[in-house]
């Protein structure tokens, strides 16, 4: 295969998919989340809640339609890459998991298309009750997306419920298809972490308000709300993830023996709590470890065992340093997660949340940490997959295109500069609409709530004079 600088096409290939991977999850993940914020405020109003509800709906409304945008053309290059560079992925699998795709269209995306344009434009022409509905379709339509996405993923990692003939997938059972044996664990997972993730944005945006003593009744909301979520979720989503393990060591134990980078199984298991793994001399470079920890975390028992990476021949076992290294972040960043989460209510119950500036002026920038954890935790389970584009079925390397080294890096470079650009840009439009904070509405029906982005073009032009 040609090489470009020493690297093939595959390689480009796969780095392509998963910078503009790395980009699309971001957004969609925190529309879900968002979208569910909006919704909640929206109902808590409709049924008596105080007025600032109302207006903090509007404000995370504007928000949503930067990233509602965002994430849509993010998804429309990852498929254009699926058609020039993974044809052999399309034409071997395409029978099976396309049709999921389908009915992501024809559930998930006609429930958002309509009830989206009341959403973002219809807060004076439509009664507060019908508004209040679109936003829950919509936060309906955006986990329902979720849904057919991680079907679809989950099934590259535990295919389930179809035949090969000549080469070729074909459905058999579409009920053990959707939901193939990964599914309900990573499907859960991952909706989890996508409302911590905007719980986090939300409890660092009501931080920040609060420590410049604007916008008071809707920062303690936002704060409040933040906190609560991350006070149940984030355990929660430690034992979700202890169950999605055992799962993982059920169907994918080359993945679990990289993530502990355990590479013989001669014993019980120690946890490696920081190692540097090499991969040619087959063993950890300065490891420090806990005896026997890693066999209870991972099966349950003092005593259990499980496979270590040389029960697994080279050319079958994942890239250990990545997956070990991207797993210790998101862990991390979990506990951090709870951490702040009991520390929070703590101090709200003991009435000396507001006071505390000691802990929120960090939490006013703590925003980034549910995004890095998502990501981690996505480079995990898709590298971890490696070499297998679907496990045991197809793969990495057999499912790329004919196409050159030097094509796929001048499209690479491209991409790098438009997203760098485009995303850029609105980011920028997100935190200049976060700096300026939740207003007033207005009374012209023809007004800020009509136009979801016009905060922003405000903002932009003040800044610029």
């Amino acid at each position: 295969m040609e090489t470009l600088a020493g690297i093939d096409a595959a390689l480009l290939a796969r780095i392509q998919f998963g910078f503009t991977i790395a980009f699309h999850i971001v957004f969609p993940s925190f529309s879900i989340g968002l979208s569910a914020f909006i919704a909640t405020l929206e109902l808590r109003w409709l049924y008596g809640g105080p007025a600032h509800l109302h207006t903090l709906a509007r404000f995370w409304t504007k928000i949503f339609a930067v990233s509602f945008a965002m994430g849509v053309v993010s998804g429309i290059v990852m498929e254009y890459q699926i058609g020039t560079n993974w044809s052999k992925f399309a034409s071997v699998i395409g029978n099976t998991l396309g049709p999921l795709f389908s009915y992501e269209v024809l559930t998930a995306f006609f429930l958002e298309a309509s009830f989206l344009g009341i959403m973002l434009f219809g807060w004076n022409r439509f009664p507060p009750w019908l508004h209040t509905l679109a936003a829950v379709a919509v936060a309906l339509g955006t986990a329902l997306s979720g849904f057919w996405i991680l079907a679809a993923n989950s099934w590259m990692h535990t295919p389930a419920g179809f035949a090969i003939e000549n080469g070729v997938t074909y459905p058999v059972d579409w009920l053990r298809i959707i939901f193939n044996p990964s599914f309900p664990y990573r499907f859960t997972h991952m909706m989890i972490a996508t409302y911590l993730t905007t719980s986090l944005v939300v409890l660092a945006t009501g931080a920040r308000y609060l420590l410049q003593a604007r916008f008071t009744a809707e920062a303690r909301t936002m704060v409040h709300m933040g906190l609560g979520m991350l006070a149940i979720l984030a355990p929660l989503q430690a034992v979700v993830g202890d169950f999605h393990g055992l799962n993982t060591l059920q169907h994918q134990p080359a993945k679990i023996a990289a993530i502990e980078a355990h590479w013989d199984d001669d014993g019980p298991a120690s946890l490696v709590l920081f190692a540097w793994p090499d991969k040619a001399a087959e063993r950890n470079l300065a490891e420090i470890a806990i005896p026997n920890l890693g066999s209870l975390i991972i099966t349950h028992d003092w005593n259990g065992r499980f496979r270590g990476l040389k029960d697994f021949k080279p050319q079958d076992r994942p890239p250990v340093a990545p997956v070990f290294f991207m797993f210790r972040v998101m862990v991390g960043l979990g506990m951090l997660m709870i951490a702040i989460g009991l520390t929070g209510v703590f101090l709200w119950r003991r009435k000396r949340l507001y006071e505390a500036r000691w802990f929120l002026k960090p939490l006013s920038r703590a925003w980034p940490v549910g995004f890095i954890a998502l990501l981690a935790g996505w480079m995990v389970t898709e590298i971890g997959r490696q070499p297998w584009i679907a496990y045991g079925v197809l793969r990495t390397a057999d499912a790329i295109s004919p196409v050159s080294a030097v094509s796929v890096a001048i499209s690479l470079a491209l991409f790098v500069l438009v997203y760098v650009v485009v995303f850029s840009v609105g980011i920028w439009y997100i935190s200049r609409m976060i700096a300026k904070g939740p207003q007033d509405t207005p009374a012209d029906p023809e007004a800020l709530p009509n136009r979801p982005l016009s905060a922003a073009q405000q903002t932009t032009r003040e800044a610029a004079t």
